[in-house]
């Protein structure tokens, strides 16, 4: 009797400590604090969560510093994450309270997330936990990124203005050249004797009227005008489709400076096509909305810009946004190829967007400033197993970085049909 109450006993407390343990394990996984994972949790979050969340204070959605200890449990983040409408309509009294505190707004549901990638974000939210807020910039420090010159002349250009000024040495050189020569040429006829018309020829009276007469302003005078005339027609004849600078005017005033710049919205949770498609897309109204179902006004354009976004969710119109980078049908760009695999900035091409009130083209998008682009730029070989075997060749001839041009980048068929 007594060893089967023991028996039992020690069954009960088993079954107690498991449930203990299990309960314990759930609430609080352990959550990773390995670089790579952060790493990996930041980049997730920045392009999925931090258009509603900051890890310190509350923007569309509830600040998450600590939401492993507050939430049920890790599984119930897990589940919330994946498809929060189910767990509210569940009756989940957690839940049910969340949606309620935050004016009852519905959380994008992401069921393409593995666990693996929410514990990386629990990773990334937990280490800048520990951090603690980050410290407000003083006022009038220019942002990073801010300061990037903006792309300058192009190269016909730079080539115009050095044959322009070679030309104007050469013209200096044959003045300083005849001088020496009408020099040398008076000191000859002072020896001899000259008659008073020969006397006038040799030493004319200089006035001004006679300068601006003379065969050698003329010429100095026309040279230069011509030569001016002329690099401008050049840089016109470049020029043409160019449109570096055009900042054009949208039905919508929708500032990247708010957006991107001071709620710092990452560019891939609105423009989504940028990881997987050659166009990075421009947003659908629905991705507006993600945001402005709650938030109705601005710091700047107030109700009635964010009110074109809702009329034209409510009638279902797209809007009809104004193209500013274009390229020559001709011309083939894929963005996924540079984003995803080069992972080079958005900034890079299109400048310090996080600035810019009203989007402008900043780079010159022509093809040689693209070439330029590949000769300098070093291939993104780190972490990719396709580059090993062209990194290995490489390496065997040249002792430089290896760059884009070294692995096809200049040839035509790359970017021409």
């Amino acid at each position: 009797m007594i060893k089967h109450f023991t028996s039992s006993a020690c069954k009960f407390l088993t079954l107690v400590l498991v449930f203990a343990l299990t309960s314990f394990t759930s609430h609080a996984q352990e959550i990773s604090k390995d670089a790579a994972a952060i790493s990996a949790g930041q980049a997730l979050f920045n392009a999925n969560c931090k258009a509603c969340h900051r890890v310190h204070q509350k923007l569309v959605g509830p600040a998450l510093a600590g939401v492993y200890d507050r939430t049920p449990s890790i599984d119930w983040i897990k589940s919330f994450v994946k498809n929060s409408s189910a767990v509210i309509a569940s009756g989940d009294a957690y839940a049910v309270k969340l949606y309620n505190d935050n004016n009852k707004t519905q959380m994008t549901a992401f069921s393409s997330f593995k666990d693996e990638d929410i514990m990386n974000i629990l990773a990334y939210v937990k280490s800048e936990t520990d951090k603690g807020p980050e410290k407000q910039p003083d006022a009038g420090v220019q942002p990073a990124g801010g300061a990037q010159a903006a792309a300058g002349e192009g190269a016909p250009s730079a080539y115009l203005n050095v044959i322009l000024v070679g030309m104007i040495i050469i013209l200096i050189l044959l003045l300083v050249v005849l001088g020496f020569l009408v020099t040398a040429l008076k000191r000859f006829l002072d020896q001899k004797t000259l008659s008073e018309e020969d006397k006038d020829i040799v030493e004319p009276a200089v006035t001004t009227g006679s300068i601006f007469r003379s065969r050698g302003f003329v010429f100095v005078v026309v040279f230069i005008t011509a030569a001016l005339g002329f690099k401008a027609v050049i840089n016109g004849l470049y020029s043409v489709g160019v449109q570096q600078g055009y900042a054009p005017k949208q039905p919508i005033a929708f500032s990247h400076k708010i957006h991107a710049g001071q709620y710092e919205i990452d560019c891939k949770y609105c423009h989504i096509g940028v990881m997987k498609n050659k166009s990075a897309t421009i947003p659908s109204v629905n991705i507006c909305m993600n945001c402005h179902n709650q938030i109705k006004s601005g710091t700047i354009t107030g109700e009635a810009e964010i009110g074109k976004i809702v009329k034209a969710y409510e009638t279902k119109k797209p809007i009809e946004w104004v193209r500013i980078h274009n390229l020559p049908d001709l011309a083939y760009f894929n963005h996924a190829q540079h984003v995803n695999v080069a992972g080079v900035e958005c900034q890079t091409c299109h400048g310090p967007i996080e600035t810019m009130d009203v989007v402008r083209q900043h780079s010159l998008l022509t093809m040689g400033w693209c070439i330029d682009c590949h000769r300098k730029t070093d291939v993104n070989t780190k972490g990719n197993a396709y580059y090993d075997n062209l990194v290995e060749i490489h390496n065997k001839t040249k002792k430089t970085p290896m760059k884009v041009e070294d692995i096809g980048g200049l040839e035509c068929s790359k970017c021409h049909y």
